[in-house]
């Protein structure tokens, strides 16, 4: 993961961190399958996602399909978290003291994980997208998938990517 602070600077943040990491260059073409997840239809193997908000912007690469999001904390409507919270969620989120800083830490896992299977997050509810409990600073797998939590001041960012099997 590489992070950039201009939000225009993402796709010059992936075109840098795809030259370092892989030695592509240019940066190849870049399609989006049927639900919007960006690929390089000549690289395969070459799995990348980019999220920005305001200022920041990330990037992840991979050898296995893998998703990112960051998002700025900031309060929202008092009901949302219900909404977007499955039961044992939101149970969580109230023991920790309903703090955003929380909301955002889940939030940002459940977009990361639709990011990484390019399902988006139109089709079911949030609170049907599975993802662990992790506070900042800490992973964990689920359902074949590998989650890690992250934070600075302000902000509250995921990572997801597909667990790869062994051998």
């Amino acid at each position: 993961m590489i992070w950039c602070t201009r939000r225009g600077d993402a796709y010059a943040l992936l075109e840098k961190t795809v030259r370092d990491h892989w030695g592509l260059v240019p940066l190849p073409s870049i399609a989006r399958r049927e639900g919007g997840k960006p690929y390089f239809p000549d690289h395969p193997d070459c799995h990348f996602s980019l999220s920005h908000t305001a200022d920041l912007c990330a990037c992840a690469l991979s050898d296995t399909p893998v998703g990112i999001d960051i998002e700025l904390v900031r309060p929202r409507k008092e009901g949302l978290p219900a909404y977007v919270f499955g039961e044992g969620e939101l149970v969580w989120f109230r023991e920790g003291g309903s703090r955003w800083e929380d909301f955002y830490t889940l939030w940002t896992l459940k977009e990361a994980r639709v990011k990484c299977t390019g399902e988006g997050l139109f089709h079911r509810p949030p609170r049907d997208i599975a993802v662990p409990l992790l506070k900042p600073g800490t992973s964990a797998e689920l359902n074949g998938f590998v989650f890690t939590a992250l934070a600075g001041e302000g902000w509250r960012g995921a990572v997801c990517q597909r667990r790869i099997p062994r051998p």
